[in-house]
């Protein structure tokens, strides 16, 4: 790829990386499926904040992801710079201060439309929900905490991902900020966000370590990171089939079932990819977590069809 004659739009394209967007789409959608299958029915108004608070999101955490890394990618790029794609401030695509102002815009955009969705759809916790999810990414990878840097930011990632993001779009639909179903399906979820977070730390171990970084890759090395990794994808898939038998309001077994299975297939070839994907590897590792993705992502999105169809089949589900 040639910078130099990228035009404009192309460059915010590329900072904006559509390609990472179901990292957090995919949660988003589950939380808007489980609330409107809560309440028996889909919610346009609800559908529509989802969609516009997403997208301002997604900007405010891509573009100040970029501005929060650009050292270590600096570092990353002079260290490999055959073995990874370019740097959008590090290789000049945007001037590190566009990446700031534009990412700062995002978050008081996401909370004007939360305040709006807030008013305009009688959801006092709409505001306050959507803070704390920008709250989590800030105290991810921005000043002073910067706890990706320090130790703890896959927990703070699962915790956004897997956590926050599915309880405000719930909320959004039914008006409950915990509905039963999606208590019982929540600690899945959260342990496949927990996966894909020590898995993004992979392909830059080494640059990481160099920068300071404390991630659980750079700790415990490649090996231990794949191993967990895998052990919490199969382990989040199956716990949505044991909350349906175990946990009492739960939704039904045939709803969960085949996203249990469509998880568990792609953890399958995941673990098949997996002695290739050693440090520095990164060709092998780019595809390690691309199956690691359609394992959460095509799981995640076939347990928010069956759901929803389960709930508005029975008029809505528990509260």
């Amino acid at each position: 790829m040639r910078v130099e004659s990228m035009s404009p739009g192309a460059r915010w394209w590329y900072a904006l990386k559509p390609a990472s967007w179901p990292k957090v789409l995919v949660p988003a959608l589950c939380g808007q499926a489980v609330g409107a299958a809560a309440a028996g029915r889909v919610g346009a108004g609800a559908l529509a904040f989802g969609a516009l608070w997403m997208i301002a999101d997604v900007a405010f955490v891509v573009l100040l992801n970029d501005w929060g890394d650009r050292e270590v990618d600096a570092l990353k790029r002079r260290m490999f710079p055959d073995g990874c794609s370019p740097k959008t401030i590090p290789d000049g695509i945007l001037p590190a201060h566009a990446l700031l102002l534009a990412g700062l815009g995002a978050g008081a955009v996401a909370l004007l439309v939360a305040w709006g969705a807030a008013v305009s759809l009688a959801r006092p916790l709409l505001l306050p929900l959507g803070a704390l999810g920008l709250l989590v990414f800030g105290a991810y990878t921005l000043p002073p905490l910067r706890l990706n840097y320090r130790g703890g930011g896959e927990l703070l990632e699962m915790a956004g991902v897997g956590g926050v993001l599915p309880v405000l779009h719930a909320y959004a639909q039914c008006g409950a900020w915990a509905p039963a179903w999606l208590a019982a399906l929540l600690p899945g979820l959260l342990l496949l966000a927990l996966s894909s977070a020590l898995a993004s730390g992979l392909s830059d171990e080494q640059s990481d370590r160099a920068g300071g970084k404390r991630t659980v890759a750079t700790l415990l090395g490649n090996a231990a990171t794949r191993r967990a990794t895998e052990a919490l994808l199969g382990l989040g898939a199956l716990l949505w089939p044991a909350a349906s038998l175990l946990a009492e309001g739960a939704p039904p077994l045939w709803s969960v079932a085949p996203a249990t299975a469509v998880a568990l297939h792609f953890r399958a070839r995941l673990v098949r990819m997996s002695p290739g994907a050693v440090t520095n590897a990164f060709a092998a590792q780019g595809a390690y977590k691309r199956e690691l993705h359609r394992a959460i992502w095509w799981g995640t999105a076939a347990l928010s069809a069956a759901v929803l169809a389960a709930g508005l089949r029975a008029g809505g589900g528990p509260g």
